[in-house]
């Protein structure tokens, strides 16, 4: 039976936590953000500016893609690329129930219909069995989710979106960093996505990314992104003047915002190394005892590289689950279960495309809970969750 760890008495009689408050996930920001904000401030302070083009050309590069939009947020990026890709009224998307509200807002924004699938229990991923169950004849797009930084089986969907002639839209939100057999997420459908929040691995507060293979679709994206407009075009100096060549709306990330993601993946590397660090960890010290309770940790496969976005176990009962999470923020340490699914949200549930049932995704959500990640944990503080969640005492 799982237990946990013996807590301070409080004067009261209740438990008291036995060191300082930490924190799920938190930003490193230093005076390397600060000195690019200076810059953008002394110069062009709008969208598409210097700062945004000199990370849209490293992220290109990066990911293995010809072009790379900046927006305003991963939402953002995932309505442009389904309008882009001309996905609208009366066409469907399926998209895992298992994820984060943005993926179906996204499909319902531009008038499609979102038609919820399962996900598959080693990497919690858009399940491709369930997808092609779900596949109709006003199916037009793919869209999954990376979970955690770790690649959604990408060889069976994308066989699946080739015999059905349907495009693929990677919600790479959680993605950045990480691979599958050797190619980036997010660069491996038609379009990717990606989100810089500050709970991500590289952020700027609130940020997105839309990775495109397609000229032809770049351009579209380009013209919606600026209002409808070809400015992107005149500020590159092809034509003499701008104006409006098409529906569109304003996705445009802030040069300022750039600049802070600028310096942020010149810290790339060292964040995803102090994440792996703490992954492994993690690791270390929870492996015996998840083989003995029965928890299962983040999967790890020899096809696929992890950013160690998250770190998540799955408990063998929600029970289990919860006296965890109890334990944890008795003890100061902030811990937090995920998505509740959509099918079974107070709006999913009026969906037309919610319709069969979703067991991997309940039983997933009533069992899975996060630890605190991010690159500013010590390894005392992985010590002491380590030893909250086994019981174990200092």
């Amino acid at each position: 039976m799982l237990r946990y760890g013996r807590l301070k008495p409080r004067p009261d009689g209740g438990a008291a936590a036995t060191g300082p408050p930490l924190s799920l996930s938190a930003t490193w920001f230093d005076e390397t953000e600060l000195e690019r904000v200076r810059q953008a401030l002394a110069g062009r302070t709008a969208g598409d500016g210097p700062f945004c083009r000199r990370v849209e050309a490293r992220l290109a590069e990066q990911l293995g893609v010809p072009r790379v939009l900046l927006t305003t947020s991963c939402t953002h990026a995932l309505e442009l690329a389904l309008l882009a890709l001309g996905i609208g009224p009366g066409q469907e998307v399926v998209c895992p129930s298992f994820t984060f509200v943005s993926t179906a807002n996204a499909v319902l924004r531009v008038g499609a219909t979102p038609v919820l699938a399962d996900i598959e229990e080693a990497g919690l991923g858009l399940d491709p069995a369930d997808t092609e169950r779900r596949i109709t004849p006003r199916t037009a797009a793919i869209l999954p989710v990376h979970y955690a930084g770790y690649a959604a089986p990408m060889d069976e969907l994308l066989d699946l979106a080739r015999r059905h002639g349907l495009r693929v839209i990677e919600d790479a939100a959680q993605g950045l960093g990480a691979s599958f057999r050797g190619r980036a997420l997010g660069a491996l459908g038609d379009a990717g996505c990606f989100s810089f929040h500050e709970t991500k691995n590289v952020t700027c507060g609130e940020g997105g990314a839309l990775a495109l293979r397609d000229k032809a679709v770049a351009e579209r994206a380009e013209i919606i992104r600026e209002k409808g407009t070809n400015r992107a075009a005149f500020l590159r100096g092809e034509v003499d003047k701008y104006t409006w060549v098409a529906e569109g709306s304003s996705y445009i990330l802030s040069d300022v915002l750039a600049a802070i993601l600028d310096a942020q993946l010149d810290k790339a590397e060292t964040i995803a190394a102090r994440r792996a660090r703490i992954a492994a960890r993690y690791r270390q010290g929870l492996a015996a005892w998840a083989q003995r309770e029965g928890v299962r940790l983040p999967a790890l496969s020899p096809d696929r590289v992890v950013n160690d976005h998250l770190f998540h176990l799955v408990f063998p009962s929600e029970e289990a689950r919860d006296a965890c999470l109890r334990a944890l923020r008795a003890d100061g340490i902030q811990a937090t279960f995920h998505y509740v699914p959509l099918h079974s949200s107070p709006f999913g549930r009026t969906l037309p495309g919610t319709r069969g049932s979703f067991p991997v995704s309940e039983r997933v959500a009533g069992r899975l809970l996060r630890l605190p990640m991010h690159p500013l944990l010590q390894d005392a503080d992985v010590d002491r969750v380590v030893e909250a969640v086994t019981g174990r005492s200092a």
